[in-house]
């Protein structure tokens, strides 16, 4: 199996001030000096170049929430993946189930954002997911099947190594209600099992688990043999939480 180091990202959403952001930046940084994980931070756009700044030459990298597929044209309020190269951003979350829940964000956008990303040289972070109902009908492997798919479509086998996948099931994003490490590791499992079919490469490719995860629950959700790493969330909104998780890795 190969050596996958461990990625913890942290998805403030649409949380932090510029100022804010810079104060969270200077107590995190102490706080994982000695880390050698992958440490990723995913501000608002506003605070992106700020977070890139303050964070260089440390073990942070910092993504972008979203983007548009197109380098340019008349899509007002968008940004484009050169945009955010152009910052010093590293990564870019895509098809968070709040994009694609509340933004109407669909698997055919995505499957053109995913290789436009690579394409600029920003690695995708593309967030797959059941929600309840789908859960309930133990419908979990159809809809993560479709969605990796469907979001992988125009990706060649060989670059998926580019690509972090993020399991982040509907009903346990903000919910407070946490998949067990069971759970999250059979869908994991799963995930690589659909890439796999792509080639040896999948075992390359990184998969996060998403959803209410903080420093109680960490350790054991990172301890399972397809879970790499984590999507975080509302912990990541807190230094100390935050550096904890990374420690748990």
């Amino acid at each position: 199996m190969p050596d996958r180091t461990p990625y913890i990202a942290a998805n403030w959403k649409m949380h932090k001030t510029v100022a804010e952001a810079a104060a969270f930046v200077d107590a995190l940084l102490p706080r994982i000096a000695a880390t050698h994980h992958d440490v990723v931070i995913c501000p608002s756009y506003l605070a992106l170049n700020e977070v890139v700044e303050r964070s260089r030459g440390s073990a942070v990298r910092v993504a972008a929430q979203n983007m548009h597929e197109e380098q340019s044209g008349a899509f007002t309020g968008e940004v484009s993946a050169p945009m955010l190269a152009e910052l010093g951003v590293e990564a870019v979350v895509l098809g968070h189930s709040e994009r694609r829940q509340h933004f109407n964000e669909t698997d055919e956008a995505l499957a053109r954002k995913v290789p436009a990303a690579l394409a600029a040289g920003l690695e995708p972070i593309l967030c797959v997911g059941e929600s309840e109902e789908a859960r309930d009908a133990e419908q979990t492997e159809a809809v993560l099947e479709r969605q990796l798919q469907a979001d992988l479509a125009a990706v060649e086998s060989g670059a998926l190594a580019g690509i972090v996948i993020a399991y982040e099931p509907i009903w346990a994003i903000g919910t407070g209600r946490t998949a067990t490490p069971e759970q999250a590791q059979e869908a994991c499992a799963f995930i690589r099992d659909v890439l796999r079919e792509r080639g040896a490469v999948a075992d390359s490719v990184r998969i996060l688990y998403g959803g209410s995860v903080k420093p109680a629950n960490a350790a054991e959700l990172l301890a399972q043999p397809d879970i790499d790493g984590a999507l975080v969330g509302g912990a990541s909104l807190d230094p100390g939480e935050f550096a904890a998780i990374v420690d748990s890795a």
